[in-house]
């Protein structure tokens, strides 16, 4: 990740100097780097940089960074050390972005003492979106987030009800007479009538067939189509996969660069391995030499196929669930 280290006086330049020897891919900002101005260079630093260090007040890295503050799951992480090295502050984007762990990091690298003013963070508890960040699970709702980690801040009772098995880092959890839930799920909806979360494991896989020439709109399509069909959630989709003589296919590898997912083809030797596991086609081992290609892709993939072979428009999908994450 790239690190920008912004400093305004020789005693911070000095400290701006060790923090870029200890991290890599850092690059110091300052008068003597910017003759038109470290303000100048806010924008493309706030855009291009992961991570930005201020060496300097708190009140001189607020008024920089106010104008490019977007939302805390885009924002880069923020840390503010004073010119004197004594302590290292994280001042935004403290969960998602990482900057409680990055001052640590900054604090350890400088011998400063790092300040961290999550309230999480101070309790000893793990907030939702850092338990998100640390088990790859995707947010549905960040003020959902925030309402389930204020239930946990103000000691309130947790029922988590999860596929995978992975547990948040909190001690008042129950299955009755709780306060909220955290629901860690592939469903694309549940019902509850307390405050809740969802949490989207990267669980699912899809099996595709397909004709040639299937754009990616027809596949995403037969996708979404399953998907709405059986209450399953999009976001927690970790691969699509097919046969390997599909490798190639545009509308295939669009599809997998629109859902963010890995792309996994399989030979016809490893599809026929599983193939009697599953319903087949004369026709399609007349054309493909396999009885099938989206079930057994969808069991290659997971282990467990949730969803049988649907066809939409000379597309066929199955989906798959990972027995184990997280």
């Amino acid at each position: 990740m790239k690190c920008a280290v912004i400093c305004f006086t020789d005693s911070g330049e000095k400290i701006a100097k060790v923090i870029e020897k200890g991290i890599p891919d850092a690059h110091i900002y300052s008068p003597k780097t910017c003759p038109s101005g470290v303000k100048s260079q806010m924008a493309m630093i706030a855009r291009e940089y992961d991570r930005i260090v201020f060496v300097c007040a708190v009140g001189i890295a607020v008024r920089l960074m106010a104008p490019y503050i977007r939302h805390k799951i885009q924002d880069p992480a923020v840390v503010v050390v004073d010119d004197m090295g004594k302590y290292a502050i994280s001042l935004l984007s403290g969960h998602i972005g990482g900057a409680n762990d990055f001052t640590k990091e900054v604090a350890k690298i400088i011998g400063a003492h790092p300040i961290i003013t999550t309230a999480s963070e101070g309790r000893g508890i793990e907030s939702v979106d850092m338990f998100a960040k640390r088990c790859n699970l995707v947010i549905e709702n960040m003020e959902d987030a925030k309402t389930i980690t204020a239930i946990m801040v103000n000691g309130g009772v947790l029922r988590v009800v999860s596929e995978i098995q992975t547990m948040i880092n909190y001690p008042r959890i129950s299955k009755t007479d709780y306060d909220g839930i955290l629901y860690i799920t592939s469903q694309e909806s549940v019902s509850c009538h307390k405050p809740y979360c969802i949490l989207r494991p990267k669980n699912l896989t899809v099996g595709v067939g397909c004709k040639r020439g299937k754009t990616r709109d027809e596949i995403l399509e037969a996708i979404f189509n399953v998907f709405k069909s059986n209450n399953l959630s999009i976001k927690s989709i970790e691969s699509l996969a097919t046969i390997d003589i599909k490798k190639d296919e545009q509308g295939l590898i669009e599809a997998c660069k629109y859902l963010g997912c890995r792309f996994y083809t399989f030979s016809k030797e490893q599809i026929r391995s599983v193939q009697e596991m599953f319903r087949g086609s004369a026709f399609v081992e007349k054309v493909v030499g396999v009885t099938g290609v989206c079930e057994p892709c969808a069991y290659l993939t997971s282990g467990e196929v949730i969803v049988g072979k649907t066809l939409l428009n000379g597309v066929t999908v199955s989906v798959g669930r990972k027995k184990q994450h997280g």
